[in-house]
C-alpha cells in the first residue's frame, strides 16, 4: 500500500474522534436505559470502539494532536447529556444513514455495513420512544400549530378590516378559548373512537376448554389462524400445535392468545390524555399572536410583532417535529413557517377585501 497522505491521515484521524464521540454518546444513553435497551446501547458503543480501533490501526498509533469531533457529532453529545434519549435516537438514525464509509476505500466492506445496521437498530429503538409519545405528541403538535395559526389568521383578518385594538384582543380571546375547547373535545372523540375501533379488531380467545370436544379438523381451524394474519402453512401448523395440545389429558387448557395481529391502541394513547395535550397547546399556541395586543399595542407594529412571535413558535414546533421524526430539523421548521405564514397572508387578503387598510 502506498504512503497515506497528509489528507488521508487527517480524514482518519477526524473518523476516529468522530467514532470515540459517538461510542461516548451510546453509552450515556445507556446509563440512563435499563434491560434490552441498554444491552443494545452497550453493543452499539462496542461497534464504533471496533470502527475507532480500525483508523487507529492506520494512523500507527493514537496521534499527536487529533481534530474535534464534527459538530453533528458534538451536538449529539450535548443532546444526550440534557434531553431524553427521544431526540438523540432520532438524530442519530440520519447520522447512521449518511455514513460516509460507502465512498471511503480506507474503510471496510464490514464498517459500511455496520452502519447500516446501526441505522435499523437506531430506528428500532427510536420507534419505541416515538411510539410512547405519539398519542400526547400528536395532539399537542397540532394543538400548538392550530392555535399558532389559525389564531395568527384571526387577528390578522380582523385587523385588516379596520377593527379597533380591543375589538382584535376580543376577537384574539374569543378565538383562543373556542378553539382550544373544540380541539379538546374533537380529540378525545377522535381518539376514543379510534381505540374503539381497535378493540373491535382485536381477536377474541378461543373457549380453550372446550378444544378437545370440536368437531373441527385442523384446516378449519387453521382458518382463525389465517384471519390474524399467519400463513397457510403457519396456520396449520399452529392450529395442529393446538389440537394436539389440547387433547392432551394432563392439559387443562392451552392457552392460544391473540396472533398476527399487532396491538394499536398504545400507540393510538389515552383519549383524555390527546384531550388535555390539544386543549392545552392550541391555547398556548394561540395566546402568542394576541400577546401584543395584551400588551396595549396596536396597528401595524402589534401586527408586525406577532408575526414575529409566531414565525419564531412555528419554526420552533416544526423543528421539533422534525427531529422526533428523523427528518431534517430545518426544513420541517421553514415547511411550518410557510404554511403559518401562507394562511395568515390569505385572511389578511380577505380582511383588505372587506374593509380598509390598518391604522
Amino acid at each position: 500500500m502506498s504512503e497515506p497522505s497528509a489528507r488521508d491521515r487527517r480524514r482518519w484521524a477526524q473518523y476516529l474522534v468522530n467514532e470515540r464521540a459517538e461510542a461516548r454518546v451510546y453509552r450515556e444513553l445507556a446509563g440512563r436505559r435499563s434491560g434490552q435497551e441498554r444491552e443494545i446501547l452497550l453493543q452499539l458503543a462496542e461497534a464504533e470502539g471496533r470502527h475507532e480501533a480500525h483508523w487507529l490501526t492506520l494512523l500507527g498509533g493514537e496521534p499527536a494532536s487529533l481534530p474535534r469531533a464534527s459538530k453533528r457529532t458534538r451536538m449529539l453529545g450535548w443532546m444526550a447529556r440534557h434531553f431524553g434519549p427521544i431526540f438523540v435516537l432520532a438524530l442519530a438514525q440520519n447520522a447512521e444513514g449518511r455514513s460516509p464509509y460507502d465512498d471511503d476505500p480506507h474503510a471496510t466492506a464490514a464498517m459500511a455495513a455496520d452502519e447500516k445496521v446501526h441505522q435499523e437498530v437506531v430506528r428500532g429503538l427510536a420507534a419505541r420512544g416515538r411510539r410512547q409519545l405519539s398519542g400526547g405528541f400528536r395532539a399537542a403538535v397540532f394543538g400548538a400549530n392550530d392555535g399558532l395559526v389559525s389564531n395568527l389568521a384571526l387577528v390578522m383578518g380582523i385587523g385588516a378590516a379596520g377593527a379597533s385594538a380591543q375589538f382584535v384582543l376580543f376577537s384574539g380571546i374569543a378565538g383562543l378559548l373556542a378553539g382550544a375547547l373544540s380541539m379538546g373535545a374533537g380529540e378525545y372523540v377522535s381518539v376514543r373512537s379510534q381505540r374503539e375501533m381497535l378493540e373491535a379488531t382485536q381477536p377474541g380467545e378461543f373457549a380453550d376448554g372446550i378444544l378437545p370436544d370440536l368437531d373441527l379438523d385442523a384446516n378449519e381451524l387453521a382458518l382463525v389462524y389465517r384471519t390474524r394474519g399467519m400463513s397457510a402453512d403457519a396456520a396449520l401448523a399452529r392450529a395442529e400445535q393446538t389440537l394436539a395440545r389440547a387433547r392432551r389429558p394432563d392439559v387443562v387448557a392451552a392457552h392460544t392468545g391473540p396472533v398476527g395481529v399487532p396491538d394499536d391502541r398504545d400507540v393510538v394513547g389515552s383519549a383524555w390524555r390527546a384531550a388535555f395535550f390539544s386543549f392545552l397547546c392550541f391555547a398556548s399556541g394561540a395566546i402568542i399572536p394576541v400577546l401584543p395586543w395584551i400588551f396595549g399595542m396596536a396597528g401595524v407594529p402589534a401586527v408586525v410583532l406577532a408575526l414575529v412571535l409566531v414565525g419564531l413558535a412555528l419554526l420552533g414546533t416544526g423543528a421539533i417535529v422534525g427531529l422526533l421524526s428523523g427528518a431534517a430539523p430545518l426544513r420541517r421548521a421553514l415547511r411550518q413557517l410557510l404554511i403559518g405564514y401562507g394562511a395568515a397572508a390569505v385572511t389578511y387578503l380577505l380582511g383588505l377585501l372587506f374593509g380598509v387598510s390598518l391604522g
